[in-house]
């Protein structure tokens, strides 16, 4: 079994919730998940991610759509997104049973996915965001993250400012992950009920893919959530 990274704000009876290590560089990413967690297959859902802003609630219906986040109030089943270097947020309403799973690229965090994630929640399953848990996995970091201004102004655009970009040169690192967390921190989401790895992609190669590391070939890893 690879090891599973588990939020501890999200550690409950009833609610499982991981962010992986590798899983494999192949599309087979289902069947061994299924393996490995003794799980059907068909009761692990992954939207068709694209860098949208799309957002799926997840019904009866488990045909796979092209949205980069999920939610549901079902249980039995598995959701999940696929990062390598991209962030990987998890949700979890305990008071209403509501999970969600969100990937966040430079493009979905310009375009507010995880804020517009959380207003879905709220509008479809009546959420509070003082009921609220996030967890942020593992992601390229802004020590390995060099972007142009226009991906530096998309982001800052959304965000509003903060030490989650530095300019050196001609060019700008950025950090994703605390973009996202400032983010839902703005939508209300209290301080306490956050937790952020720590941990970047691109400087561990030999736990997460990472697809500027690679050099723009890499199998990836994920988060997922779940609750029985």
């Amino acid at each position: 079994m690879r090891q599973l990274i588990e939020p501890p704000n999200i550690a409950s009876s009833g609610v499982r919730a991981f962010f992986t290590t590798k899983i494999s560089a192949d599309n087979n990413i289902n069947a061994a998940l299924a393996e490995e967690l003794n799980i059907a297959a068909e009761n692990i859902y992954l939207p068709v991610q694209k860098h949208t802003i799309n957002i799926h609630v997840l019904d009866s219906a488990r045909e796979p759509v092209i949205a980069d986040a999920v939610v549901t109030n079902k249980k039995g089943i598995l959701i999940g997104v696929l990062v390598a270097d991209c962030v990987p947020v998890l949700l979890w309403d305990k008071r209403r049973g509501v999970i969600g799973a969100v990937h966040a690229g430079w493009r979905g965090t310009a375009g507010q996915i995880l804020k517009e994630t959380i207003t879905t929640v709220e509008e479809r399953y009546n959420c509070s965001t003082n009921d609220i848990a996030v967890a942020i996995g593992p992601s390229i970091r802004q020590c390995s993250y060099e972007v142009n201004e226009d991906v530096k102004s998309a982001v800052r655009d959304a965000t509003g400012e903060g030490d989650y970009f530095r300019k050196k040169g001609e060019k700008y690192f950025i950090d994703l992950s605390h973009a996202n967390k400032l983010q839902a921190l703005s939508k209300g989401i209290l301080q306490e009920n956050i937790w952020q790895s720590d941990e970047c992609t691109f400087c561990n190669p030999e736990r997460f893919y990472s697809y500027r590391y690679a050099g723009g070939s890499a199998g990836r890893q994920g988060g997922f959530i779940g609750m029985w």
